[in-house]
């Protein structure tokens, strides 16, 4: 697996876990380190942590896009797992310009086949695919 999809990965399982324990960013940050084995990599940390930060800090904007896109659904009846996984890419398509788009809305289907439910993909590639116009039509 690619250092920057298995760091997508570890991200979304912290962000799960703050949203379930409303533990800090930092607690949540530490607990997962403390029982992972690639703890010693320092490029795969940082790149976690400016995904898991990025996504906290600016939840209120993210979730507005989110909510804003994902007719009939509110954020707090989502899936949690589907809700983390917009926040992750949603961060990255809002915030981390070198990464392109079509790399972060990918990255996020392949997450929520591995780990939502038959739909979460499809759910997540339509949600995804409207902010990614959006922030275009803004440029």
């Amino acid at each position: 697996m690619r250092k920057r999809t298995y760091a997508r990965e570890c991200a979304l399982k912290i962000l799960y876990q703050i949203d379930l324990t409303n533990n800090s960013v930092d607690e949540a940050l530490d607990n997962f380190w403390s029982y992972c084995e690639e703890e010693d990599d320092a490029q795969l940390k940082e790149f976690v942590a400016v995904l898991v930060n990025g996504a906290r800090e600016n939840l209120k904007t993210i979730d507005a896009e989110i909510s804003h896109f994902a007719l009939n659904w509110q954020m707090h009846r989502m899936p949690v797992v589907d809700r983390n996984i917009l926040r992750l890419a949603a961060f990255e398509l809002l915030y981390l310009s070198d990464i392109p788009a079509k790399v972060s809305i990918n990255e996020a289907i392949e997450l929520a086949k591995k780990y939502g439910d038959k739909d979460s993909g499809k759910f997540v590639n339509a949600v995804l695919d409207k902010i990614k116009k959006l922030k275009a039509d803004n440029k």
